[in-house]
């Protein structure tokens, strides 16, 4: 082993040494591009042995820094500024003065040893592999494209970590941070669906903005002035939109991710059937310090439903209290969620039940128990009209006043009738008509 490759391995040795080493922090090497720069280690250790490890793991610490879009140093930054463990679970919840010093000084020790893994740049790794596999040239490393430099700088104290020369200073500013941005999964996307027990991130959530939205002026500012309660860190109400089918309902609610996101806002999509888990997803809420929206899309239930006593617990509440920080926001076409039959309406003949017309009414005024309902009504002719001219005008289509009146309403009678929905659809087609069809 010449005497180049082994400085070389001396120091990749140091570098696992310090991997192992991390006390509160081992999170952060346990994802794709992590594992992969361990494996790298790990093959550059062995060295001679096997050249053709060597590139190997090179090949796929590549690919999946080209995956990601991310750098080694981005993503090991990112990680820090999103990891979940026992520094940052305490830090996000008392101020940095309260935390123990034994924790403190532990993630400082932590800060230290991940620099060092920072300062191991891609040249000089690419530099490591022309050495050991007698390369004519250094292999190409992953560099950040010039369109991602407005992205890499979205999360606060990246710009901080790049140009810090010791990283243990910045432990009380990071502690700040996870206080105010959060940790682990909420800090890491916007929009999640509860799924099989467990959030799972929404990567692309639904782009609608609310300058899309057109009519409904007074249930949507109801909305947003209950939304910025919540922001506000005051009791907020959980809400029922209920109202005709295409109204915007849902598209209202989602688009209070894209108003509100950069402001702590989350979005979780419950669906009716896991309605039975909701005081589970609470739960994983509580002293979190963003906010959250419970997103429940098309609610009805039938009779002894489970998921109508579960939504009921929470709206009602029960020993345990609720989070400040989450609502509920649901969507129905019905104002009387629980679906009632002629068959459920007691009668002096029956026997069954003595205070059968107590049940009826504790059905029939569930939706009560949301804090606020805004009712939608079906649009008339004048507010389809407006709705069309408004997304016609955003969509850049030019063609006469009239003649956009008379395809909308052509197209509102042979298709789903008058809606924002329907508008939606109407100039969607048009402009690919237009665009395509139409010279």
């Amino acid at each position: 082993m010449s005497s180049l490759n082994s400085q070389i391995i001396s120091q990749v040795r140091f570098l696992q040494r310090q991997s192992a080493s991390l006390l509160l922090y081992q999170e952060v090497l346990n994802d794709e591009i992590g594992q992969a720069f361990l494996n790298l280690l790990d093959a550059f250790h062995q060295g001679e042995v096997s050249i053709i490890s060597c590139l190997k793991a090179y090949g796929i610490w590549f690919q999946v820094q080209a995956k990601y879009r991310q750098t080694w140093q981005e993503h090991l930054i990112t990680q820090i500024l999103r990891a979940d463990n026992p520094f940052t679970q305490q830090a996000q919840q008392i101020p940095f003065q309260e935390l123990s010093t034994s924790l403190i000084e532990a993630a400082k020790q932590d800060l230290k040893t991940l620099q060092t893994l920072y300062q191991c740049q891609g040249e000089k790794v690419s530099q490591w592999l022309r050495s050991i596999a007698q390369l004519s040239e250094n292999p190409m490393i992953w560099q950040r494209q010039p369109e991602q430099l407005d992205k890499i700088e979205e999360l606060p104290l990246k710009s901080q970590f790049a140009t810090l020369e010791n990283w243990s200073e910045a432990v009380e500013p990071l502690a700040n941070h996870y206080r105010k941005f959060g940790i682990g999964l909420f800090a890491s996307a916007s929009a999640f669906r509860w799924q099989t027990g467990k959030l799972i991130k929404i990567l692309n959530p639904d782009p609608v903005h609310l300058t899309q939205l057109f009519g409904y002026e007074t249930q949507r500012d109801m909305l947003l002035k209950n939304t910025e309660i919540l922001l506000a860190g005051y009791t907020a109400l959980n809400v029922l939109l209920y109202g005709s089918r295409g109204s915007g309902k849902s598209s209202l609610i989602k688009a209070l991710l894209h108003q509100y996101s950069n402001r702590g806002l989350r979005l979780i999509e419950v669906p009716k059937s896991d309605l039975k888990d909701l005081p589970l997803v609470l739960e994983k809420l509580r002293g979190v310090p963003q906010k959250f929206i419970i997103f429940v899309d098309d609610l009805s239930f039938e009779e002894d439903d489970d998921a109508f006593k579960a939504l009921k617990v929470v709206l009602e509440g029960n020993l345990t209290a609720r989070p400040q920080n989450v609502v509920v926001y649901a969507t129905s076409n019905r104002r009387h969620l629980v679906r009632e039959y002629f068959a459920d309406r007691p009668s002096p003949q029956e026997n069954d039940e003595i205070q059968g017309w107590d049940t009826l009414q504790e059905k029939l005024s569930f939706s009560d128990r949301f804090g606020l309902t805004l009712t939608f009504e079906p649009a008339d002719q004048n507010t389809y009209l407006s709705i069309v001219k408004h997304l016609a005008s955003q969509a850049g289509i030019h063609i006469s006043p009239e003649e956009l009146q008379f395809q909308a309403l052509q197209w509102a009678t042979r298709h789903n009738g008058r809606s924002g929905r329907t508008a939606r659809q109407f100039i969607d087609y048009l402009g690919a008509e237009l665009a395509i069809f139409i010279k």
